[in-house]
């Protein structure tokens, strides 16, 4: 069974999508492209909260920003490897359900481990999905090959480089209302849980100015960077800001 969309994002923890790119998938949405996410882990290691508690608070999100769905593989949280060929086959599965032409997915280089490896699996996972001697079933029906056009990365905690941007701007107050349904993770003056790297009202407040500056660097109010794993092809010169 297919289930296609335009776009899949996909994070190794909940509230990574919506945080790195919450913006562009609110804009492409708005634009008519479809849009589904997938989460590899429950952040069950996660210092505030529980598995539970961001599973609810993913599909609170979800709603907010109109996905077409929205689903959690299980993965085993701080131990995901790019070279776990379970892990590589859910994921080749999931690229063949919904043939994405483009994925966004983890930053190349983060601070959290889990972040560069999810980016590493997914990657090799668009490209075996393309592969047609590797067989796989969905509802017991067999599956064709398919490989993204693009698999682009966001960005995380670490400053990297994009590749490139996307104008956000009239999008991040969306993107900060999807970022905050979860509540257990971020700034909460309220909150008596330990306090993390994420839960400051810096952090929450880096977010905008990270979108500001790189919306500074092509004149607009806000945008989102993203790196490519291959060269970014365009056919006419006046599609640049």
């Amino acid at each position: 069974m297919i289930d296609k969309v335009d776009i899949l994002a996909v994070g190794v923890h909940p509230d990574d999508v919506e945080l790195g790119c919450g913006g562009t998938i609110l804009k492409h949405i708005d634009l008519g492209f479809s849009v589904g996410v997938i989460d590899l882990t429950q952040g069950e290691l996660g210092t505030r909260g529980s598995a539970k508690l961001r599973l609810e608070e993913a599909a609170h999100s979800a709603k907010l920003m109109k996905l077409k769905f929205r689903d959690n593989l299980g993965f085993e949280d701080g131990f995901v490897s790019p070279d776990d060929k379970a892990y590589q086959m859910e994921i080749v599965k999931r690229i063949r359900k919904h043939q994405p032409n483009i994925v966004l997915c983890n930053a190349i280089d983060d601070r959290h481990p889990d972040h560069p490896r999810a980016s590493s699996l997914v990657s090799t996972a668009c490209f075996l999905a393309g592969l047609i001697k590797i067989e796989t079933e969905s509802d017991g029906s067999p599956q064709k090959a398919w490989r993204p056009k693009q698999v682009l990365h966001y960005i995380q905690w670490k400053p990297i480089d994009p590749d490139f941007v996307i104008d956000v701007s009239g999008y991040m107050n969306q993107k900060l209302e999807a970022v905050m349904a979860y509540s257990s993770q971020f700034f909460d003056p309220n909150s008596k849980e330990a306090q993390t790297p994420i839960s400051s009202k810096q952090f929450i407040d880096s977010v905008s100015y990270r979108a500001e500056d790189l919306g500074r660097l092509i004149g607009v109010d806000h945008a989102e960077g993203f790196t490519s794993d291959k060269p970014i092809g365009i056919n006419r010169l006046d599609v640049l800001l």
